[in-house]
């Protein structure tokens, strides 16, 4: 079962050196396809202040995972 374990490991971290590569080396298909738009009444997003909502999610996020990550669980041991 060690092995396997290991094996198993191995084969998830080989998989994620060699697809980044694979990715890389492959020809592009898509050259070209992208359609420009024209932006209406030259407003973007972020230019009426809404770039700030995205980095309160992103805040309260971080702090969530914080939160989830440190637990209430109580490390005591059980036996009397």
């Amino acid at each position: 079962m060690k092995f396997l374990k290991k094996a198993v490991v191995a084969a998830a971290a080989m998989s994620m050196v060699t697809a980044p590569v694979v990715a890389s080396a492959a020809p592009a298909q898509f050259d070209g396809v992208r359609a420009d738009t024209q932006v209406q009444n030259g407003m973007a997003f972020g230019e009426e202040g809404g770039s700030w909502i995205l980095l309160l999610l992103a805040g309260l996020a971080i702090v969530a995972g914080i939160v989830i990550a440190a637990g209430g669980s109580s490390n005591a041991p059980t036996s009397p």
